[in-house]
């Protein structure tokens, strides 16, 4: 505890001493990525959230036991969380309560027995001779433990649940023969132990979210009207990554997606010119330690000859779309609805004129951009999806906007919206960084 506790300190002194938004790539020293980040978090952090998250999430979702099974190549998308990500020969991991508490047990190919062992993750690792099957070894223990509702990887809604392959699955079927039906969804499973993010973890993606929004300060005092592109804007961002030793919180070729014409969605950044008069919308997010990603939102407005603020018109729209951030931001707390939240900033939106927005208020984030949990949204759909009808949790983390959309001149349509990173509390919410409260002007003299 002491190492951790020095290592975060050593971390967060760092941090400190990062560039504000005012700080150039010209003027910044280069830094060392390996010193600036230190040692990567991860492995304690999956340890705790195994011992302190998994059992609640299996009495939560009514499961008596979770099985994974992991393999070389083609792993379960769970692998990295259940320590399976190093697997070569496929490895069935067990997860349970019973009355003497909570246990992990792993059947493991003797090869990678005793490497799995000492990460020191799970309470036993039993090792599985050479041409038996760990599978069959993980049935046997379900049958003589008697569990009634075994969770496997199989869903039609949650990817991080779908992890079992359709021969996995056979093979699985057979050795329960009878037993088959008593095999379930870990949809729920999955939801209840994802979506909620430790302190530590929320402490990290605040990293994530407070370097996501300082280069994206960086790339707007870069640009010059009338030569820069949005393209170019997003070659900076990606050298700035590449300086600090973080990755992609989404898709390369769509991250950062720097957007200074008409809505366009997502999608990868454009040769088109930055000129006077824009709105500059950079939607971009970084990962850190190879696990946790952010998705921050900065608007700018580049200024016409003689300018010195944004028209009023401009300003008008930042203002709504900031007030329906701060309304979505008001609504958030344990035990409400994600199309709750959404209805808040969506009702600002009618009372301000604005046009409809296809995309939901918010989404959950953390390990990637569309994480696991309550979807924002639905609250205009004749039927939401049933993701905006799960209830928010404290400790779950969501990237949400404030829009205002209009009509331009020239027929097109032009978004503004206020997304910001925010984390549940078990009496509100709370952002993860200070939000952006004004436009920022490029051409600013």
């Amino acid at each position: 505890m002491q190492k951790k506790l020095l290592l975060f300190g050593f971390m967060a002194a760092l941090w400190a001493c990062q560039p504000n938004a005012e700080t150039t790539s010209e003027k910044q020293e280069k830094i060392d990525p390996v010193t600036y980040w230190g040692e990567n978090p991860w492995p304690e952090i999956r340890k705790k959230r195994i011992n302190h998250l998994l059992p609640t999430a299996l009495k939560n979702a009514g499961v008596d036991v979770w099985l994974v099974v992991c393999r070389e190549n083609y792993n379960d998308p769970i692998a990295t969380h259940v320590g399976g990500e190093n697997a070569s020969g496929t490895a069935a991991f067990l997860f349970f309560n019973d009355e003497s508490g909570f246990h992990s047990l792993v059947f493991s190919p003797e090869g990678e027995a005793t490497a799995l062992d000492d990460l020191d993750i799970h309470e036993k690792v039993e090792r599985v001779p050479r041409g038996e099957s760990a599978v069959a070894k993980a049935v046997e223990f379900i049958k003589s433990k008697g569990f009634q509702k075994v969770a496997i990887n199989s869903s039609a809604s949650n990817e991080m649940a779908d992890g079992i392959t359709h021969s996995q699955y056979q093979e699985l079927a057979g050795l329960m023969g009878a037993d088959e039906k008593k095999l379930i969804s870990s949809d729920e499973l999955v939801y209840e132990w994802l979506s909620i993010k430790l302190p530590e973890e929320v402490e990290i993606l605040t990293k994530a979210a407070q370097l996501a929004s300082d280069f994206q300060h960086e790339a707007y005092a870069m640009i010059e009207p009338g030569k820069t592109t949005d393209a170019d804007v997003a070659k900076f961002l990606k050298a700035k990554m590449a300086e600090y030793g973080v990755t992609d919180a989404w898709h390369p070729d769509q991250n950062p997606n720097v957007n200074s014409g008409p809505d366009r969605g997502h999608s990868h950044a454009t040769d088109k010119v930055i000129m006077p008069g824009d709105v500059i919308q950079t939607d971009f997010g970084v990962k850190l330690y190879g696990i946790w990603v952010s998705d921050i939102q900065r608007f700018a407005y580049v200024l016409k000859e003689g300018e010195t603020a944004a028209p009023a018109a401009i300003q008008k729209y930042w203002g709504n779309g900031k007030a329906g951030s701060r309304a979505a931001l008001g609504a958030m707390k344990p035990g409400v609805k994600g199309e709750d939240v959404d209805r808040a900033q969506r009702d600002l939106m009618d009372a301000a004129g604005s046009l409809y927005v296809p995309w939901s208020t918010g989404h959950p984030v953390g390990y990637v951009a569309h994480d696991v949990g309550p979807n924002l949204g639905g609250a205009r759909l004749p039927q939401p999806r049933p993701a905006a009808q799960k209830l928010l949790k404290e400790g779950m983390v969501f990237a949400f906007d404030g829009f205002h959309c209009w009509k331009q001149p020239d027929g097109t349509e032009k978004t503004i919206s206020v997304e910001e990173m925010a984390v549940v509390t078990a009496d509100g919410a709370r952002y993860l960084i200070t939000p952006q409260e004004d436009l920022i002007l490029v051409g600013k003299k």
